[in-house]
C-alpha cells in the first residue's frame, strides 16, 4: 500500500457512507493553472522546489496548447454543470511569468472566451516580480489579470531566502516590478503582497517595509512545514510560541494604525470568524476548502503545499485530458477538507478556539504514519495567535458599546 493510502485520510475516511448519508460536495472555485514547472529563483524555503515532494523534475517546463485547451474545457465545464456566478483563476509556477507574455495572453482570453457569460472571472498572477516590466504589464492589464507579488519585507529579509541560483538577492528587481505596478497606469491590477514570515526579521519592520509598497493586501504566510518536517523554530509538542509572537507584534502595529493603510487577510479572517462572518481563507476556519491546482502536464491536484508531506502527496491521479474536475471532489483528500468538524483531530474539537482556528492549514496537520488527521504543526501559535485577537476585539466592542451608549 502506498504512503498516504494507508495514512488518514486515504483509506481510512469512508467517502461511500458520507455520500450515502446526504455528504454534498462543495464546487471547486478557484483553479490554480501551474503554466510554468521552473523558476528563475531559487528561494531557500520553496515548497516546490525545496521539501519532499519532487514530482516538479517530471513534468513539462511550460503547459503545452493541448494541456492548456483542456484546462480551460474542464474549467467551463465545472463551472457550468454547478452554475457557478464567479470563479478565480490563479496563474502559477514555478515563476509563471516564464511561460511568456504571447501565453499568457492565450491563456486570459481563452479562458473569458469559454466561461458561460456572466461570470465573473478573477484572473490572477502569482510571481517573484524580478520579470516584471511595462510590456509584460501591459498584457497583464489589456487582459484584466490581477498580480501578487512575493517578497519578504525589506531588503535584508527579502535577500536572506529569495534568491538567484548563484545567490545573489532579488529584491532589487522584485522592487523595481512593484514599483512599476503602483503606477496610476497599472494600480487597478496590483492584487497585494505575499510575504513568508522569517522570525529572523523583525515583525513591524517587515511589516512598514511592506506597507511601504502601499499594497491592497497583505497576505502573510506561516513557513511550510509538518510534525515529521517542523518549520524553522518551531519545536514538534512544544509550547513556545515564536510565531504567534512575530504575528501579534504586526497585528497591534497594524490595529493601532490612526488609518486603515491595508488589508491583512489573516488577520481580517481570523477577525471576521470571530464577529460570525466568514473566514474566506483556507488557513484558518471550517469553511470548505474549494481551490484545484492543475499542473503543467494536466495532472489534477490538491493543494500544492502537500509537498511539504511525502513525495505525491498532492496526487489525485486524475487528468484535466481524461477527467472533468468533478471527479476530484470525491477524492479522499478533497472531503476531508470539505467535511468542517468531522475532519479534525479529537484535541482540534475539545479546543476553546476549534471554529476559528478549523485544526489550522490542512498541509501543516501532517505527522508521518498517522496522516492529516493531527492538529496543525502550529498548534500552539495559533491558540495563542487567536486568543489574543479575540481579547482585542472584545474590547474594541465593547468600548464601541460604551461609547454609543454615551449618546
Amino acid at each position: 500500500m502506498n504512503q498516504g493510502q494507508s495514512e488518514w485520510p486515504g483509506d481510512l475516511l469512508d467517502v461511500a457512507r458520507l455520500r450515502s448519508d446526504g455528504w454534498r460536495p462543495f464546487p471547486f472555485r478557484q483553479f490554480v493553472v501551474k503554466i510554468h514547472s521552473r523558476c528563475n529563483l531559487s528561494c531557500r524555503y520553496c515548497y516546490v522546489y525545496e521539501m519532499a515532494d519532487q514530482s516538479w523534475r517530471y513534468r513539462p517546463r511550460v503547459m503545452p496548447m493541448r494541456v492548456v485547451d483542456a484546462t480551460i474545457a474542464r474549467i467551463a465545464e465545472h463551472v457550468r454543470d454547478h452554475g457557478l456566478r464567479a470563479v478565480r483563476v490563479v496563474l502559477h509556477g514555478g515563476e509563471p511569468l516564464l511561460a511568456g507574455s504571447a501565453f499568457i495572453t492565450d491563456m486570459a482570453a481563452g479562458i473569458r472566451a469559454a466561461l458561460p457569460s456572466g461570470v465573473d472571472a478573477d484572473l490572477v498572477v502569482q510571481t517573484n516580480g524580478t520579470l516584471l516590466d511595462e510590456a509584460m504589464l501591459d498584457t497583464l492589464l489589456r487582459h484584466g489579470v490581477r498580480v501578487g507579488i512575493s517578497v519578504d519585507g525589506d531588503k535584508a529579509a527579502t535577500d536572506r531566502y529569495r534568491v538567484y541560483p548563484s545567490g545573489q538577492g532579488s529584491y532589487a528587481l522584485v522592487t523595481r516590478g512593484i514599483g512599476l505596478l503602483r503606477q496610476d497606469r497599472y494600480r487597478a491590477i496590483y492584487a497585494g503582497l505575499l510575504c513568508t514570515i522569517g522570525l529572523e526579521n523583525d515583525p513591524v519592520q517587515t511589516y512598514e517595509a511592506l506597507v511601504g509598497h502601499a499594497p491592497p493586501m497583505i497576505d502573510l504566510l506561516l513557513p511550510h512545514g509538518t510534525w515529521s518536517s517542523p518549520p524553522p523554530g518551531r519545536t514538534p509538542d512544544g509550547t513556545a510560541t515564536p510565531y504567534a509572537d512575530w504575528l501579534l507584534a504586526v497585528f497591534f502595529r497594524w490595529a493601532s494604525a490612526s488609518r486603515r493603510e491595508t488589508s491583512i487577510r489573516l488577520f481580517e479572517g481570523i477577525i471576521a470568524l470571530l464577529l460570525g462572518g466568514p473566514g474566506g481563507t483556507e488557513t484558518v476556519g471550517l469553511a470548505p476548502a474549494d481551490s484545484i491546482v492543475i499542473e503543467t502536464d494536466g495532472a489534477i491536484g490538491q493543494s500544492d503545499v502537500l509537498a511539504v508531506a511525502y513525495d505525491n502527496a498532492a496526487a489525485t491521479g486524475l487528468s484535466v485530458t481524461r477527467h472533468p474536475l468533478d471527479d476530484a471532489l470525491y477524492h479522499p483528500a478533497t472531503v476531508a477538507r470539505q467535511i468542517g468538524l468531522a475532519g479534525l483531530s479529537a484535541s482540534c474539537l475539545a479546543c476553546e478556539v476549534r471554529d476559528i482556528c478549523g485544526g489550522g492549514f490542512y498541509p501543516h496537520r501532517y505527522r508521518a504514519g498517522e496522516g492529516f488527521l493531527n492538529p496543525s504543526v502550529y498548534c500552539a501559535d495559533l491558540l495563542r495567535l487567536i486568543t489574543v485577537i479575540r481579547e482585542y476585539v472584545t474590547g474594541e466592542v465593547g468600548r464601541l458599546s460604551s461609547r454609543r451608549h454615551r449618546f
